[in-house]
Parts: structure tokens; C-alpha cells; sequence
């Protein structure tokens, strides 16, 4: 397997830089330290946005063509450093190795949608003689860069969901800070290290700056900086959007994530997905299964497919290719969600498999039915190896269940029943709906975004340079 360092830099203004060793990062399996990485001082962040601020219109000038070579040049780079950034997730994020590389191939996904993006910045040529005071005008707009961004990452996906920030900001021309998750920061600082090798961009066009929580009110309340795109914990979020001032702010925040299983559903092969959905990198997905909704005529055998497949997942080192269950991303989260369990239980729930703790993170795959409506294991998001059980009779009331919830991210629907899906597209609370499959299922150039408390706009690297957008209008009167 390839060999970590034993200490990183951290990126500003382009260049690494290395101030300090001060942010020791845990292998998650083993818990001993795995390497360090510099941590960003409050006079480091500064010049960061700083440099941000001189580089916007550098950036904004690059050609389209440059701004494609940067992306495709990162393609290549992380082609050929695939099993390094494999092996750099599995240790510093605890997921599985075959989880990893298939972010590694998302990552890799992501910048190449956004280098195809970068040369369709398109704009609208727009007729404005609608009445006769306007006849003789015409109008064009184009969409321009917003101007310096933030980006605050989380820990479960470091890679991809640090990329579909990054890569859409470059095809824009948007300089950027970033802030990775402190428990995981190397793949976003190896991402810097390729970018480094870009000698077209200005300085201060990206910065990687690990940080802890109190230094990363700078990323948001810097006025200087024009938005905020943060993934992570809606408590979080919502707060840095009360922070941030008048500037552009998408957040992505958590789900308690249903999938419904309806009567005519292909039970083997929603048994695969939703196994999938509720288990894979220890069910720390935001669109991760949490309630599973069963209809009433194959409730039983379905939920018998549940538990027997639950139970054969193998548990252990996520660098072991037979592994599905790694740990978690720490002993104290392993701890909380156990705790949600064992109340949820206490309070009349059956334990239909796992529940287990051991080695301070390993939550074994748990299935629960009967939970109670106030349990936090149903209302709140477990973002663990934890999913519900539920039994319907009516389509409808599953999807009004479904709604039973202040979230709404995605939602999936196992039916061969068109009008009942386009019932579903209609009437569910949530930022996306899919069929015939669960609703952990995402494709990095699609929409991608929840309502309620599941966050405001979209990722989707299209989307995202949206939102890095302003419009600019031009207005002509031909006389």
C-alpha cells in the first residue's frame, strides 16, 4: 500500500506552507496518529482571503481554455495518484478501501464535468421591444464571478464533497478559501499540492487551510469574502448562515434519508440497494437509508432479507478489501449513536440485529422496527449504521410519512407503478426523488440539494457555478 507522510502543509496563496505540525490526524481504525498537518493561525487565514481578494480579477480574466487545462490537468494528476488518495481516505476517514476508491473515481468525475463546463459559461441574448417604449432595445447578459469564496468541508466524503466545491470555482474564476474537516484533511491538501503545479493561476487563486472551529468564523463573517458553501451538520449551518452577513450562502446540510418499499417492488434487488443505502462507509452519508418503509404485504419477508444480509457484513480494518463496515469517525459519535439505540429500545423499540459497540468506534449494522414516533433514532439523523423499520398499507400515507420529517434531502421509491411515481415527484418534500433505487444514489452532475432543514441550493458542478455567478446585463438602444 502506498506510504503517508509524516507531515503536510498547509496551501496559502498557492504555495505549501508549513507553520506548524499542530493538527495530529488519527488513523480511524487503529486510533494512533497517522501524520500531522499544519494548522492555520488566524494571521494565516487573513492573508488567505486576502490573497483571494487580489486574485479575483486575475482569476475572472482566464480564458476559458486556461481554466479547462487547470481541470484537466487535476484529472490526470489524480489518475495517476489513484491508490495514494485511496489509501489517504481509508486511513484519515476510517471508510473501506473499495468505498475510497470509488470517491477517488467520483473526485476524478467531478473535475471532469467541470473542465466540460468551463467552456459552456453560457449567456442569453434577450429581445426587450415587449412594448412600445422599449422598440428599438435589445438586450444581452452573461454571468460574470461572484469574486472570493469560502468553502467549510466535512469529514465523510473529503474528497468528493471538497471537490464540488473546488472544481466548480475554478471553471468560474472564483479564488477560493478552503477550510477541510480537521479529522480529515488530507485529500483536500493533496488536492492543493496538485493545483500548486498550475502555474496559470494568479496567486492567491486557492488556499487549503486546516483550521479549528473558533478560526473558521473568519471564513464566514469576512465580508470580503462574496459566498459561503458549506456542507455539514444543520445545527452548524444554520448557524454560519445567521454569521455570514450579506453574502451568497448554499449550505448542505443532514437527512434522516426513507426509502419505500412498495408491493410490486423487485425484493432482491431492493434488498442489494438498500443494504447499500443504510450500511456503506458506516452509514455516514447524509443521503444514507435511515427510515425504511415496507408495505404491509411484504413487510415480513422483506424485513427477514434485511436481517439475514445485515448480518453477514463483514466488519473490521477498512484496508481489508472484504471489509464493509469500517469505523466510525470517532469514539464519541460511535458512543452517541449507540446511545440513540439503546433509548430507542428502552422505549419499545425491537432490536431485530446488531446494536453492538466495540474498540470504542465499531457500531455493528443495526436494524430496529416499533421505534417510537419521538425516538431521536427516527426524527434526527443517526449518520451511522442504523436504519428503521416501518410497515405501510397505502402509497399515500408512505409518502406522508416520508414528509413526517424536518428534513428532506432525497428520497427513494422501489415501484413499478408510473403514476405512483409521478405522485411521488409531485408530493415529496425533498430536494430529489428516486426510483428504483435508494435515495443515497447521486451522480456528481446532477442537482443535488434539500429543502427544510436539509439546506439551501444546489451542488452539481453546473449548479454550483450558478450559484459562483452573478448576472451581468447589457442593454442597447438602436437608434
Amino acid at each position: 500500500m502506498p506510504q503517508l507522510k509524516a507531515t503536510y502543509p498547509l496551501y496559502l496563496n498557492n504555495k505549501p506552507v508549513q507553520p506548524n505540525t499542530d493538527l495530529a490526524v488519527t488513523d480511524k481504525y487503529t486510533g494512533e496518529v497517522a501524520f500531522r498537518t499544519a494548522l492555520a493561525t488566524p494571521d494565516v487565514i487573513e492573508e488567505a482571503i486576502a490573497g483571494a481578494v487580489r486574485a479575483a480579477e486575475p482569476m475572472a480574466r482566464l480564458a476559458s481554455y486556461e481554466k479547462q487545462g487547470v481541470l484537466m490537468h487535476c484529472v490526470a494528476r489524480f489518475k495517476e495518484r489513484f491508490d495514494e488518495l485511496a489509501y489517504a481516505l481509508c486511513v484519515e476517514a476510517g471508510k473501506p478501501i473499495k468505498d475510497a476508491e470509488g470517491e477517488v473515481t467520483r473526485l476524478i468525475d467531478t473535475f471532469r464535468i467541470a473542465a466540460e463546463e468551463s467552456v459552456r459559461n453560457y449567456g442569453e441574448v434577450q429581445p426587450l421591444d415587449i412594448s412600445a417604449r422599449a422598440k428599438g432595445y435589445m438586450g444581452m447578459w452573461k454571468r460574470v464571478p461572484i469574486g472570493p469564496c469560502s468553502f467549510i468541508s466535512p469529514f465523510n466524503f473529503p474528497l468528493n464533497l471538497a471537490a464540488h466545491k473546488i472544481a466548480p470555482a475554478i471553471a468560474v474564476g472564483c479564488p477560493f478559501v478552503m477550510k477541510p474537516a480537521s479529522k480529515t484533511p488530507l485529500g483536500a491538501i493533496i488536492m492543493g499540492e496538485v493545483l500548486a503545479e498550475c502555474d496559470v493561476l494568479p496567486e492567491g487563486a486557492f488556499s487549503i487551510l486546516p483550521a479549528s472551529r473558533d478560526g473558521a468564523d473568519m471564513f464566514t463573517q469576512d465580508e470580503r469574502l462574496k459566498l459561503l458553501s458549506f456542507t455539514g451538520s444543520p445545527g452548524v449551518g444554520w448557524d454560519l448562515k445567521a454569521k455570514a452577513g450579506k453574502k451568497k450562502v448554499v449550505l448542505e446540510l443532514g437527512g434522516n434519508a426513507a426509502v419505500i418499499i412498495d408491493k410490486d417492488a423487485d425484493l432482491a434487488d431492493a434488498l442489494e440497494r438498500v443494504i447499500f443505502g443504510a450500511f456503506y462507509q458506516s452509514g455516514q452519508s447524509c443521503i444514507g437509508v435511515q427510515r425504511i418503509l415496507i408495505h404491509d404485504q411484504v413487510y415480513d419477508a422483506f424485513k427477514a432479507m434485511l436481517v439475514a444480509k445485515a448480518k453477514t457484513l463483514v466488519a473490521g480494518d477498512p484496508k481489508d478489501r472484504d471489509t464493509f463496515i469500517g469505523p466510525m469517525i470517532s469514539d464519541g459519535e460511535a458512543k452517541r449513536l449507540k446511545g440513540w439505540i439503546d433509548e430507542a429500545v428502552e422505549a419499545g423499540a425491537t432490536l431485530l440485529c446488531g446494536g453492538g459497540l466495540s474498540r470504542g468506534n465499531m457500531l455493528e449494522a443495526t436494524l430496529l422496527e416499533s421505534v417510537p414516533d419521538d425516538a431521536k433514532a427516527k426524527n434526527e439523523e443517526a449518520f451511522g449504521p442504523l436504519a428503521i423499520l416501518q410497515r405501510f398499507t397505502h402509497f399515500d400515507a408512505a409518502l406522508d410519512e416520508v414528509n413526517n420529517s424536518k428534513f428532506g434531502l432525497q428520497a427513494g421509491i422501489f415501484t413499478r407503478d408510473l403514476f405512483q411515481m409521478f405522485d411521488a415527484w409531485d408530493r415529496l418534500e425533498v430536494g430529489g426523488v428516486v426510483i428504483n433505487d435508494v435515495p443515497s444514489y447521486r451522480v456528481d452532475n446532477m442537482p443535488y440539494g434539500g429543502v427544510k432543514d436539509s439546506g439551501l441550493g444546489r451542488e452539481g458542478v453546473r449548479f454550483a457555478m450558478e450559484d459562483m455567478s452573478e448576472i451581468r446585463n447589457l442593454v442597447v438602444r438602436r437608434t
